[in-house]
Formats: structure tokens, C-alpha cells, sequence
């Protein structure tokens, strides 16, 4: 990865920090693009000491805000030359409604909206840099919806906080392989791919913001069923990384393999359908439009 430049939301902690040492190690310049920018900087301190890799940069990205993503991506298009992988991987779990100061729903906008505007805005350096790739880091729990209400993406008519995850998860999970599956029929033969993929249940803080019984739950469960975060970031590496994916385009993969999607996932007339309305949730400009 000697001279090739990676993003990865999300990569002060758990799977996206595992990525980033990973592909520090392989010589990759790796830009850290996180909320917290304190806890973004000691685990720039841990990946320069783990990978021995100096060209680490931490840059403030809050994916709650629209505003905050097109600033994070001005930044990049001004300073960087290349952009060669994209790791969309930050995300988060909450069990009660809250709204964003775009007046979106703050798991759909962090886990969906603000990585499709990010990477709307970055597609245009990332084809100047081709061949170069998208992956988006979805989860398993897309197949718990099994009919996705359009009317609802912004969680406009009801929220369901009644399971662990809620629906509003499983719905910001299915619309991400969606738009991996439009966005790879939008760039086809333009030297990007677009991929998408499930790391298996891994012991994250991605539950930080749900119940506190669910945490104790958690902490028996997580030592016998749940990855660490270094094995649930083996499929993002091999994305990132591997010569045979090279040319794959709008699949989804768990354990570094193709696997199928849910039928849902699969439904390219919705995947259409998500992705205009995506784009008019984050009100995305015609000059914004790289594809």
C-alpha cells in the first residue's frame, strides 16, 4: 500500500482502528477521519507505534453533520492528491429517537446519510485516482427488515426502539448495501469499485449508547460468541487490499468471501429508489454529483 492514501471513519477505536494499523503496516498514508479528535489522536499515537508508520493524519469528521462531512471532504480535496480507498466504517447503535441538527435521525445519519454524502463528495478525487475502492461496512441485521417503508427512512412515521439494535438500525444497514449496489451500476468501467460487507459480531463500543442492561448482557455473551476487533476487520483489510477483489463490484462479503445478501438487499428497483431519496436527504447539489 506504499504510496496509495486510505480514509477510514471511525478509526480511533475497535474495527476501523484494527484496519488502520493493519494498513499502516502494509505503508499506507492513512487518514484517521473521527469525531473525537482526543481519542482520535492517542490511537494515532498507538497505530504510528504499532505499524511504525509516521504518515497517520487525524482529521475532525462528526457524521451527525452535513455541514461537518462537506467540510472534512473541502479539506481532503484541498490537501490530498489521491484518494485510493475509502472505508466507510464508523457507526452506532441508540435505543431512544434523537434528531441531528440536519433534523435527521441520528443512527440513519451517522451510519448511512453522512457516509453516502462523504462519498458522493469523494468520488470525484477517487476516480482521478484510479483504480481505487469503496467499502462500506454494513452489518447481518440487514435481514431482520424484511419490507423497507421509503416513507420512514428518517423514521418520519414511527421509530421502533423494541429490540437491541431497533429498526432504525436494521434500516440504516440494508440502505447502506443498497446504495453499494446503485453506486456500482453508476461508476461501472470507471476504474472504482464499490463493496460492501458484514465483520460478524464483534466486540466494539458501537452498543456505548444503548441500555445499560444490554451492556451487561453483552459482557457475558462477548467472550463466547463475539470476535475481537482484529478479527472483525480481516474482511475490510482484504477489500482494501487483495489483488482477487480488484475488479469486484457491488457485492457483499463476510469472512473475506461473496456471500448473499438478504432478497431485499438484492431489490436494484429499491436500491434506485434509496438512493434518490438519500439524495435529498442530504440535499445533494448537481456540482456534487460525480457519478
Amino acid at each position: 500500500m506504499t504510496g496509495k492514501t486510505v480514509i477510514i471513519t471511525g478509526a480511533n477505536t475497535g474495527i476501523g482502528k484494527e484496519t488502520a494499523i493493519d494498513l499502516a503496516k502494509r505503508g499506507a498514508r492513512v487518514i484517521l477521519a473521527c469525531r473525537d479528535i482526543r481519542k482520535a489522536d492517542g490511537a494515532k499515537d498507538d497505530i504510528v507505534r504499532e505499524s511504525g508508520n509516521k504518515d497517520v493524519i487525524v482529521r475532525h469528521l462528526d457524521l451527525a453533520s452535513l455541514k461537518s462531512v462537506r467540510k472534512f471532504a473541502a479539506d481532503i480535496l484541498e490537501s490530498e492528491k489521491r484518494l485510493d480507498v475509502l472505508i466507510n466504517n464508523a457507526g452506532c447503535v441508540t435505543v431512544e429517537k434523537k434528531l441531528t441538527e440536519d433534523g435527521l435521525e441520528y443512527q440513519m445519519q451517522t451510519n448511512h446519510f453522512g457516509h453516502f454524502l462523504l462519498t458522493n463528495l469523494l468520488l470525484g478525487l477517487m476516480k482521478q485516482s484510479a483504480s481505487s475502492r469503496i467499502i462500506n461496512v454494513s452489518s447481518t441485521a440487514h435481514g431482520f427488515i424484511m419490507t423497507l417503508d421509503l416513507n420512514n427512512l428518517n423514521s418520519e412515521l414511527y421509530y421502533n426502539s423494541s429490540s437491541l439494535y431497533n429498526t432504525v438500525y436494521y434500516y440504516s444497514k440494508i440502505c447502506q448495501i443498497l446504495c453499494t449496489r446503485h453506486l456500482a451500476l453508476l461508476i461501472r468501467d470507471s476504474g472504482v469499485t464499490v463493496n460492501c460487507l458484514c465483520p460478524g459480531p464483534v466486540k466494539t463500543d458501537i452498543f456505548r449508547n444503548a441500555a445499560s442492561w444490554s451492556h451487561i448482557a453483552l459482557g457475558l455473551l462477548f467472550p463466547l460468541m463475539f470476535k475481537t476487533p482484529k478479527e472483525g476487520a480481516q474482511t475490510s483489510i482484504h477489500l482494501a487490499v487483495a489483488d482477487e477483489v480488484a475488479n469486484v463490484n457491488g457485492e457483499y462479503f463476510s469472512d473475506c468471501k461473496i456471500k448473499r445478501a438478504s432478497k431485499l438487499a438484492n431489490d436494484l428497483g429499491l436500491a434506485k429508489k434509496v438512493w434518490e431519496k438519500s439524495e435529498i436527504f442530504v440535499n445533494l447539489k448537481p456540482e456534487e454529483r460525480h457519478y
